[in-house]
């Protein structure tokens, strides 16, 4: 009997991944581009539609699942990264896609974000940081400016914003980036390669909130200013940037200055690496921000360790190996358990 061979993966567009359901985002909002980038990236994946799982928690951005044809959940305020690890350790051939935002992830949901970087899943964490609470209305958030005035914050805030970057290099994730939501082809290479990479993905997205905090980063990635103030982070390249890349950044001892690069020697230039397994240089880029630096955009580190799934695997794989691989029975009625006779 002949074997028929396996039938070829179903060609995906990115209509295939656009839900039925109305978009509900204010007019204008960043998320919108998000999306699209994203149902862009999915199809040239190679991946079963059925073998993707978008998992959000609470937020604007949280409303994303219902928006892609894929499966998902949406979950509780800050808790996306602890559903993600239950759905990553149960089935680690799905292709898991956490999206959250700065007071979902970095808030209520910092310490679940946190334990879900360090034991590196190999999941994709996308989070859109617009600087406020959007969904609830305009509540300053994490990682609002210092004397950002909104309803809850009237006199401006005296918090110390957190910088996501660093916060997931604390967390020693081995996949740290960042785009922007008016760049839909920076997002879509940054999304890929964000899949591409085993082990957790963290992605930081610059996204603007039209109606509470517009223009939160105009001075970095509007049509007048993202030439002069944007820095995109390539492997292997100097850091330069301007109109003619006329500007660069070299060390001096262990501060980075800026540098006309036409008055210096290349090799002064500081070369961008992120494979290397020490954080010192991604910490530096982390640290760069407007006014007194240009803002980087890319791939700050992607590093190997071993992932969490697979950890577990191994475990129980020792573990039935060693004492075999029991029943339910034996779990419900064994050595711990007793009868009480009245």
């Amino acid at each position: 009997m002949s074997v028929q061979p396996a039938a070829p993966p179903e060609e995906l567009q990115r209509k295939d991944f656009i839900t039925p359901n109305d978009v509900r985002w204010c007019p204008g909002c960043g998320d919108y581009a998000i999306l699209n980038s994203l149902q862009r990236t999915l199809p040239d994946l190679g991946i079963a539609r059925e073998d993707y799982c978008i998992i959000s928690g609470i937020g604007c951005s949280s409303r994303f699942p219902y928006y892609m044809q894929t499966y998902g959940f949406h979950t509780i305020h800050g808790r996306a990264p602890s559903v993600a690890t239950g759905v990553k350790v149960a089935n680690p051939d799905l292709s898991v896609w956490i999206i959250t935002g700065d007071g979902d992830g970095l808030s209520i949901g910092g310490n679940h974000t946190l334990h879900l970087l360090r034991r590196n899943l190999d999941v994709n964490v996308l989070l859109f940081n617009n600087r406020i609470y959007g969904l609830t209305k305009g509540q300053y958030s994490p990682t609002s400016p210092e004397g950002t005035r909104t309803k809850t914050t009237p006199s401006g805030s005296i918090d110390h914003p957190v910088n996501p970057l660093l916060f997931a290099l604390g967390a020693e994730a081995t996949f740290i980036a960042r785009t922007v939501d008016n760049n839909p082809k920076h997002m879509v290479e940054t999304f890929k390669a964000a899949h591409a990479h085993k082990g957790v993905s963290f992605v930081e997205i610059f996204q603007n909130c039209v109606i509470f905090n517009d223009g939160a980063f105009d001075d970095v990635y509007s049509k007048t200013t993202r030439e002069e103030q944007l820095l995109k982070l390539e492997a292997g390249k100097p850091l330069t940037w301007g109109k003619d890349n006329e500007k660069g950044i070299r060390l001096n001892g262990l501060h980075p200055e800026i540098v006309n690069v036409a008055e210096i020697d290349s090799s002064e230039l500081v070369v961008h690496d992120p494979n290397q397994e020490s954080p010192i240089q991604a910490q530096m880029l982390a640290n760069l921000t407007y006014p007194d630096f240009p803002t980087p955009i890319g791939v700050f580190r992607q590093i190997e360790r071993p992932v969490y799934e697979e950890q577990v695997a191994d475990q129980i794989k020792a573990a039935q190996e060693a004492k075999g691989t029991g029943t339910w029975q034996e779990l419900l009625h064994g050595k711990s358990t007793w009868t009480v006779e009245g």
